[in-house]
């Protein structure tokens, strides 16, 4: 690990002034410590956040809201999430370890860094940290690489499991950086990798998450998140899905879907919700409406399985939905 500066501000203003081009926020360190002693980042100084008030989780008219330093096992547990976004707190139960969960943010989950074993080799080529260098997991090992939104200077997946619901939900991010405050939807907050795969979001030099906002919706109350994977815990996903269904009389009256393990970013399946509506809560709806949810699909060498996988964890995760009461 390189050397480097540290501070620990105590309110928003004094960590923005810490922050400049080669910093970084620290808050739980779950990503950015191993990274650093990886060498794979390198910042020349580090901001602990840890004493900023960006914390709470509260309801109100405007839906759910969530502090950046809200510890992930925390959100996990409130009666408020578990009740209202179910597939909120699933997927944070099945994110890493108990251990990792106490200490890791919605902040720092929702920025993580992928999981790709080349980004994390620096013998190895990767566009991602370096810019121009190329890919290795095209022709490499890429059995947990993306299958949808990627490019030709990249394939890596998205890591984070609860940015799959949150992106199914619509919610929004907010940012604080030295030009103030803005709020960006999760939908759009996340980049395609194109020929940039090192811009991997929207944030600007020194702006910090400060929050997350889940709009409401009253029929999220049933929802899931399904995750397949190589074993029962503290693995990432091969595929999963987040789903909410509105079912009245039998008929899918309205749908939220997204996917996780598969892309690029978190991957909303607008065209599987939109085969959804308007028709009956039955295996053979499911079964047709996720036809759609490999369209655009690019499979490799080794990931070859993962549309067949994606569509089987849609179908396992509608029908338990279709089935409550």
């Amino acid at each position: 690990m390189r050397a480097y500066d540290f501070t620990t501000p105590a309110s928003l203003d004094g960590a923005l002034r810490d922050a400049h081009d080669g910093s970084a926020y620290l808050a739980g360190g779950t990503t950015l410590v191993d990274l650093m002693k990886l060498e794979v980042m390198t910042p020349s100084r580090v901001v602990d956040i840890n004493r900023l008030p960006l914390r709470g989780i509260s309801v109100d008219r405007d839906g759910l809201h969530i502090g950046a330093l809200e510890r992930m096992s925390d959100v996990a547990r409130n009666e408020e999430v578990r009740s209202r976004y179910p597939m909120i707190s699933q997927a944070l139960e099945l994110s890493a370890s108990p251990q990792l969960r106490n200490m890791a943010s919605m902040g720092g989950n929702l920025l993580q860094r992928t999981r790709c074993s080349y980004f994390r080799d620096l013998s190895t080529p990767c566009n991602k940290r370096t810019p121009g260098s190329g890919c290795a997991a095209l022709a490499g090992h890429n059995r947990m690489h993306a299958i949808l939104g990627t490019s030709d200077a990249c394939v890596a997946a998205h890591p984070s499991d609860v940015a799959v619901p949150l992106v199914a939900l619509d919610a929004q991010v907010h940012l604080t950086g030295r030009d103030g405050p803005r709020t960006v939807p999760i939908g759009e907050f996340y980049q395609l990798p194109g020929e940039t795969p090192h811009v991997e979001n929207q944030l600007r030099v020194g702006e910090l998450v400060t929050g997350l906002t889940v709009p409401p919706l009253p029929w999220a109350t049933r929802s899931a998140y399904l995750k397949i994977r190589d074993r029962q815990s503290y693995e990432f996903a091969l595929t999963s899905a987040a789903i909410a269904l509105d079912v009245g009389d039998g008929m899918i009256r309205d749908a939220r879907v997204a996917a996780g393990g598969v892309g690029s970013r978190p991957w909303r399946l607008t065209a599987v919700e939109q085969a959804l509506v308007g028709r009956p809560a039955t295996a053979q709806t499911y079964e047709a409406a996720v036809t759609h949810a490999t369209d655009g699909a690019r499979p490799l060498t080794h990931n070859a399985f993962k549309p067949a996988l994606l569509r089987r964890t849609l179908v396992r995760a509608l029908t338990g939905l279709g089935e409550i009461r």
